[in-house]
């Protein structure tokens, strides 16, 4: 497959291949397959609608509370457009680009199946807005999380009939000035169409799969570092033997394990004797504490792939059935839940990783206090971990769980509500803690190492301190710790390795 190219119908989107999205910046398309299905559901309900009086949710009737307000068929497509503009209600931050554009994406995905009803022109619309980076401009504040993510999916489609604003090539801007610039006109809603734009997950979704990526680096990077400081700290590593993992055999522990077993081949500081029979928890017990992070990622990264590849509008069109229906794929729930139980997850690699860190700077096995040399004089890394700190503090108020709160809207139709909008922007935000979390971790361990020289550490944790060492130097006296700790983060982002 071109690196450079995604195909959209119902086949499923596999982790890897979002993963390739992000990482290429991949264009996007629908097949033939999907464009028979979509137009194929569209003929269907524009014949159904000339042909029945019968009222159908959102096609020719009112929305939420107002479901049972028959609307005149002349006025179905001002129905649709009066939808995006009222339910664009946005407020907060701007959503990051990258995250709209995985939105774009996944709303593309959903509606390639021809099951919403929508017409060709607005898919291949939002495939050229895609492709062209004309990204929308939408909110994080005010989607509950059910009847869809509507107020970021209302912001998302705006676009369409020219309003809203975009990014597009470096600014923000007008939508009417965009289509204008690209040589397009706004486009005109038909019926179902706007609510097929607005109800769905994708705002929830795109936000899950971003952190999931994220993640699974961190995962990974939270390994190496504690090996890192499982050598600087001289730690007795019988805690890593496989027949301790064989008894208890979660699949996350067990892999921790051999991994961190695999991180430390070489390492004449692993088999030297140790006087310490055993060491803190925040060591002895990594694989138990990673592992159990692993087995959460693995179970929410299921439910988001289940996720993306389906269906989450409503109501739901099925012409070779010759019904339409309405139902709740649009409730967030699952997602909530997922979310919640990343951040939680995610949360405790970083709650582990600054107690190593307190542990690195406590003056023991040889190390001096605070990692300095004429500590008094110098404070050392004495403060960043405090920030690390501050920032497994904050995660510990962010992993208060969404998932648990609803609140009745639309006059009571809409009475349970899945809050998974909320649980995925403040996952996000732990996350990023955790990132810089580990970050300092990383940067107390390598100075850490550098007293334990001439000791030969294990190849991979050579690897990664030479590399390290190449952008922060060994600190040995005070200096500014603020651009340390960024160049820390930023090697943790972008540095290259094969976990």
């Amino acid at each position: 497959m071109d690196y450079n190219y995604l195909p959209l119908d119902d086949a499923p989107v596999t982790f890897s291949q979002i993963k390739n999205y992000l990482k290429f910046s991949q264009e996007v398309s629908i097949t033939f397959k999907a464009h028979k299905a979509i137009t194929k559901c569209r003929a269907y309900l524009d014949k159904k609608m000339e042909n029945s009086d019968s009222l159908f949710y959102g096609i020719n009737t009112g929305f939420g509370f107002l479901q049972n307000v028959r609307i005149d068929k002349n006025q179905l497509n001002k129905l649709q457009d009066n939808l995006l503009k009222s339910h664009a209600c946005g407020m907060g931050d701007e959503v990051p680009q990258e995250i709209v554009r995985l939105m774009l994406m996944l709303k593309i995905k959903s509606l390639s199946y021809g099951y919403s009803g929508v017409s060709i022109d607005i898919v291949k619309r939002l495939v050229d807005m895609h492709n062209l980076e004309m990204f929308p401009v939408v909110f994080t504040k005010g989607s509950l999380g059910a009847s869809g993510d509507l107020a970021p999916l209302s912001h998302l489609a705006l676009p369409l009939i020219g309003l809203g604003q975009v990014h597009f090539k470096g600014k923000k801007q007008n939508s009417k000035d965009a289509l204008n610039e690209a040589g397009w006109k706004p486009l005109d809603l038909k019926s179902k169409e706007g609510l097929a734009l607005i109800n769905g997950t994708q705002f929830m979704s795109s936000y899950g799969c971003y952190c999931l990526t994220l993640a699974e680096r961190l995962i990974h990077w939270a390994n190496l570092i504690a090996t890192m400081s499982i050598e600087a700290y001289q730690c007795n590593v019988d805690f890593l033997n496989e027949h301790i993992h064989r008894i208890r055999p979660h699949k996350g522990q067990v892999e921790t394990a051999r991994k961190i077993r695999e991180y430390l081949s070489g390492s004449k500081i692993a088999k030297t004797k140790k006087e310490n029979i055993q060491d803190p928890y925040s060591f002895r017990c990594i694989p138990q504490v990673h592992g159990a992070t692993k087995d959460s990622f693995e179970f929410v990264l299921n439910t988001f792939i289940t996720e993306i590849n389906s269906v989450t509008d409503n109501p739901n069109i099925f012409p070779d059935e010759d019904l339409i229906l309405s139902g709740g794929n649009f409730h967030g729930q699952p997602l909530a839940l997922g979310l919640d139980y990343l951040a939680i997850a995610m949360s405790e690699l970083a709650n582990i990783s600054e107690r190593r860190t307190y542990q690195l700077l406590s003056g023991q096995r040889g190390l001096p206090l605070f990692l300095i040399k004429e500590h008094g004089l110098n404070s050392g890394l004495m403060i960043p971990q405090y920030t690390a700190a501050s920032l497994v503090s904050e995660n510990k108020q962010l992993c208060t769980p969404a998932s648990v709160d609803s609140i009745s809207s639309s006059n009571n139709q809409e009475d349970h509500v899945s809050m998974g909008a909320n649980a995925a922007t403040k996952c996000l935000k732990v996350i990023q803690n955790a990132e810089k979390v580990l970050a300092i971790e990383l940067l107390t361990a390598c100075q850490a190492l550098d007293y334990v020289r001439p000791q030969t550490f294990a190849d991979k944790v050579e690897q990664v301190f030479s590399d390290y060492r190449k952008v922060i130097s060994f600190n040995s006296s005070d200096r500014v710790l603020h651009n340390d700790l960024q160049r820390s983060l930023i090697f943790l982002k972008e540095f290259e390795i094969d976990f």
